[in-house]
């Protein structure tokens, strides 16, 4: 599909990046970029009341400080000539996972910086509202590094239907892109997972759209799969990690960790991810 609504979510720590990667991406896909300048309130406790003055103090001070990201974000878009719409969103943590998921029901692609990923929390209630509910597909850019319109691709494969999902989201991506690398850590080949040559399925359904695959099954050798995936990308000098998000549950992902968790937390390579 074509990106023509860029939907990026930045905060209030090194808010600068965070929006200099959303107004590169934007450019280059020539779409329009919608900024949400966020921040988890902190809720309020009986120790406030009744005055409660420490706690308005604070929401005073945190919405003055997200009205002056806001107004750079303004000044910037104008400046670099971007279509462009931006809104401070301040609420308490339970509140914005469906802030974000009305938002991005009107986005092709969110996007994250660092400066977002940072805070976990934060992060996690983006992922809620527009991974899983809006259905949209995230991408992490981390500083330096982001685009939409990528040479070379590493897909992600495990025969999933999150992993499928991902690949139906990049797939106009693919076709512009000079190669795509299916790889496969540890690939299952028994009959109802992966099949007798793992990969070969999804390579011929991508090769039917003229897209140029190489498929590839790694070890990992005890390593974390995010790792296997991150260091091949670089050996390979991949442009993006695209991958399905949440292959086990969401609880079990969040108490036990998981690949999606990890990558959210820690990937320093840009990654789409899609469920």
């Amino acid at each position: 599909m074509s990106f023509k609504t860029v939907l990026s979510v930045i905060g209030n720590t090194d808010p600068a990046a965070d929006l200099a990667r959303a107004m590169e991406v934007a450019t280059e896909l020539e779409a329009h970029l919608s900024v949400v300048v966020a921040s988890l309130a902190a809720p309020a406790t009986m120790g406030d009341f009744p005055a409660g003055t420490v706690w308005l103090d604070q929401r005073d001070e945190d919405l003055r400080s997200l009205d002056g990201i806001r107004k750079q974000v303004a000044s910037a878009c104008k400046t670099n000539g971007l279509s462009f719409d931006v809104d401070i969103l301040y609420a308490e943590s339970v509140f914005v996972s469906e802030e974000i998921h009305r938002r991005a029901l009107y986005a092709d692609v969110l996007m994250i910086g660092d400066g977002v990923r940072s805070d976990g929390t934060l992060t996690g209630r983006i992922v809620d509202g527009g991974v899983f509910e809006a259905r949209r597909p995230l991408l992490l850019a981390p500083k330096d590094r982001g685009t939409l319109k990528p040479r070379r691709i590493l897909l992600a494969w495990n025969s999933r239907t999150e992993a499928a999902k991902a690949a139906r989201e990049a797939l106009e991506m693919m076709t512009w892109a000079e190669e795509v690398h299916v790889v496969l850590v540890d690939p299952d080949s028994s009959y109802w997972v992966s099949g007798g040559e793992p990969g070969a399925d999804v390579a011929a359904y991508l090769a039917r759209h003229g897209i140029k695959v190489l498929v590839e099954q790694l070890a990992s050798g005890g390593r974390l799969v995010e790792d296997v995936l991150e260091k091949h990308a670089l050996e390979i000098s991949a442009d993006l990690i695209v991958m399905g998000a949440y292959g086990h549950s969401r609880l079990r992902e969040r108490i036990f960790g998981g690949v999606t968790a990890s990558v959210l937390q820690d990937a320093k390579f840009p990654v789409l991810i899609a469920r």
